[in-house]
Parts: C-alpha cells; structure tokens; sequence
C-alpha cells in the first residue's frame, strides 16, 4: 500500500511518520487543519475533525490512512468542556473518517491509540492487548471508545483496521512531561527520586513511526491490536541517569520515600505526575515481534542523545 493518507500530520509524531514513509518510497498526502507549506509532503486542508468532517478530498485516491489526529490536553478548570471535546474529535471524529474511508475504497485503516485505554498503572506483570479496557480518564475513555466503534465499521465494511497503542513517546520536539523532565534534570538541581524502584515502558518516536510503517502493509498486521515499546523498560533513576548522561551532567539523586513523595504531590496539586514518577507502566510486545517480525531499529541511548541534541538545539 503505497498512497496513504496522515492525519495529525504537523504534530510530533505526524512529521516523523511523514517522513519515514516518504523516504520508504511511499506517496504520502497530509491532512491538515489549516492550509501549511511546512510538510514535505502534499498537504488537504479539512478543518475540525468532527462528525461532520469532509474528507472527500484527502481520501481520493488513498489505499491506506494512518489516523494520529487527537485532542490531548486537559484545560485547567475546563473539565466537562474537555470531555466533550474527546467525544468530538477522538470518537465522533475518527468513526466519521472510518467510515469515509471504507466508503472511498480504503483498504487498511491504522488507528494511533494509547495504553490509557489499559489504565495508568502496572504491578508485577506487563500489559499485553487482550487485556481488559480499564481507562482511568477522559482521553483513555474516548480511545477505547474510538477503537470499539472502529472495530464495528471494520466489520461492517471488510477495511482492514490495525491499532497500535504506545507509552510515553518521546524524540526531537517532544512537548509536555517529557520536556518538563529534561528541562528538570538539565537544572542539575537534586532530585528526590534514587528510592524509586519501577519500570515504565516508553517509546522513541523513530521506533514507533518504524513500526507504523511495518503495520501498513504487512499482511499479517490486519485486525490486530499491536503495543509497541522500545522493549527495554526503565525506572525512574536510570531514566534521570540516563538523561543527565546524554545532557554532559552528573545528577544528584537523593533517597526519599516514595509513598511520601506522593503525599506531597497530592498536598501540591502534582498527583499524577508524581504517580508518573513513582509507579509502574509496562506493555509486552511480544505480539508485534511474533507477527511482523518487528523489532525496534533504535536504543534508548540513540533515542535519547536525538532528544537531547533536539532540546539543545531549541532551547540553547
């Protein structure tokens, strides 16, 4: 499948996947919010992704869309509005665009979901995807709504659908927690985290973006639900350690009990980030490995020195 259409095609991973199925030989088309000359690649304005969306003109032609287009972000103070928004764009949105596609001739159909749609937390044993959805929040809750109603329409119509549900992604560009912990550990200010022992799952952008294109043809990828990790998980101080290393710092880790440091969270209004720090998340990707004979072309220590060569870059 060689014409493929990316929604979310200006955001972190959008560019990078532009880019990988580009330089893969593929015939990439972009659909964007608003018009932009800044992809390499051709670009369909279709404004909000709703349930009224046409995208009559980004699907001619396509045998395959990936579908990274979300709404991400909690507002402060604007909770019930938020939850809204998930159910337009995460819900309505991509079972509209499904559909489109099916009615357009598409013939596989990658959905970008989230291991929210798992929960937050791990204890003891890896995810793996015929899991149960437990999602603990709004965004978790749309993504596993989402995946339901996309799995009806495949059904219905024969389109092949593959989801694939990463962790924490990180790379050049990369925006919210993750920046906030580099810009932390680049103060070299001490740190309450050596007592952390946990193991969280985490994805480079360059892996993920390599496996999407693995998911777009291979004849094995469709109907399955894929996670996909960088499949060598890391606690919270090898993170730190490591981040600090690609920085050129030495970080100061001190020991401080984490059940406390998730009381001061609490008192501080950092809950979730704490929780973040301090608990487990892990995902198997065993299934991806067994069916596609995939395996991640980047180490954490590559993935690492991008970002950090990235954030230098940007930030300097």
């Amino acid at each position: 499948m060689t014409a493929v259409l990316v929604t979310g095609a200006t955001g972190f991973v959008g560019r990078n996947l532009c880019a990988q199925l580009q330089s893969g030989g593929r015939d990439v088309r972009a659909a964007t919010r608003m018009p932009d000359g800044s992809l390499p690649c051709a670009a369909v304005p279709i404004g909000e992704i709703g349930a009224d969306t046409d995208w009559s003109a980004a699907l001619a032609g396509r045998e395959a869309v990936i579908h990274l287009a979300a709404h991400v972000h909690v507002m402060r103070g604007q909770a019930g509005r938020t939850a809204k928004e998930f159910d337009r764009v995460n819900v309505a949105g991509s079972e509209h665009l499904a559909r489109q596609a099916a009615q357009a001739g598409v013939r596989r159909f990658l959905f970008l979901s989230s291991v929210k749609v798992n929960g937050e937390t791990t204890s003891g044993r890896a995810l793996v995807e015929s899991e149960p959805a437990a999602p603990a929040d709004a965004y978790g809750r749309s993504k596993a709504k989402a995946e339901h109603r996309l799995q009806a329409i495949a059904a219905q119509t024969g389109m092949e659908l593959v989801i694939v549900r990463p962790p924490l992604i990180y790379g050049p560009g990369v925006k919210a927690n993750f920046l906030k912990l580099l810009r932390t550990v680049d103060t070299g200010l001490p740190l309450p985290f050596a007592s952390i022992d946990n193991r969280r799952s985490l994805v480079y952008v360059g892996n993920l973006v390599h496996a999407l294109d693995a998911c777009l043809s291979h004849p094995a990828a469709a109907n399955r639900t894929f996670f996909v990790s960088d499949d060598d998980d890391v606690s919270t101080p090898q993170l730190v350690r490591e981040i600090a290393a690609a920085l050129g710092k030495r970080p100061l880790l001190l020991p401080f009990p984490p059940a406390l440091l998730r009381r001061v969270g609490a008192l501080v209004g950092r809950a979730e980030q704490i929780d973040r720090l301090t608990g487990s998340l892990q995902v198997d990707i065993t299934a991806i490995k067994t069916a596609l004979g995939w395996k991640p072309p980047f180490s954490r220590r590559q993935g690492l020195e991008q970002t950090v060569a990235s954030y230098r870059q940007q930030f300097s």
